[in-house]
């Protein structure tokens, strides 16, 4: 088990985690916890970060949805459901999802589905289609474009 910190310590460590990457305050609460840090004290040093601006939300949001879009290649569905789980408001959410550039959006689909494509061995042309679907759905994207792009790259 890690050794328990002072209330000092533990803003002091928070404080500089939280200067040299975006972290929200779910997950300074659970490295708190971590740390031995619960209650009041836990309460006093998110407060005094979010205060002095090392926490930031929306700031997070927004990086949050630029890597996930970008290198991981997640949809708009999966990046709000992730942001969620980490309690982050909807209209830090919705503003941080409105950075996505819909040309881009769809570009990203297209790529992905014809990679996917690629490795996919069934010569069915409607079970190809299924599985392609199931794979972009699970990358997040909503259905109406995965159709769209669907009948893009079909043959």
């Amino acid at each position: 088990m890690a050794k328990t910190l002072t209330p000092p310590e533990a803003l002091h460590r928070a404080a500089a985690l939280c200067s040299t990457v975006e972290h929200c305050t779910a997950d300074i609460r659970e490295k708190l916890a971590r740390w031995g840090i619960g209650g009041s004290d836990a309460r006093a040093i998110v407060d005094r970060l979010v205060q002095e601006r090392f926490i930031d939300e929306q700031r997070y949001a927004v990086a949050f949805v630029k890597d996930k879009f970008r290198f991981s290649g997640w949809g708009r569905i999966k990046i709000r459901y992730a942001l969620q789980q980490k309690h982050i408001g909807d209209c830090d959410i919705d503003h941080a999802l409105a950075g996505i550039d819909e040309e881009q959006y769809s570009n990203r689909l297209l790529d992905l589905l014809r990679a996917k494509s690629h490795t996919i061995r069934d010569n069915d042309a409607e079970a190809r289609r299924v599985k392609l679907f199931r794979f972009a759905a699970s990358r997040g994207f909503e259905s109406n474009l995965i159709f769209t792009a669907l009948k893009q790259i079909e043959p």
